[in-house]
């Protein structure tokens, strides 16, 4: 079953809803049954939603805080978390 792809303005979806579309994507060229133009348009789509869920994560990341500890153990404030 051959699925839609939105053409909307990608900046304004969730992540959920970004990452679900670039699922609908990668179903789409991975069956190896879409015209090669289509194909083309259907993976720039895809790497522009990529991009903006690694923005969207990377955002989210940034909110992500570490709770500090005094000697005693209570909280005594946050700090940004370590990235890996």
């Amino acid at each position: 079953m051959k699925q839609e792809i939105k053409k909307d303005d990608i900046s304004g979806l969730s992540f959920e809803e970004a990452l679900k579309q670039l699922e609908v994507i990668v179903e789409n060229l991975e069956r190896g049954d879409v015209p090669l133009e289509q194909s083309i348009d259907i993976y720039e789509r895809g790497e522009a939603l990529k991009n903006h869920c690694d923005k969207l994560l990377k955002v989210a990341e940034a909110k992500i805080e570490k709770i500090q500890l005094s000697n005693n153990g209570t909280p005594e404030g946050v700090k940004p978390l370590d990235p890996e």
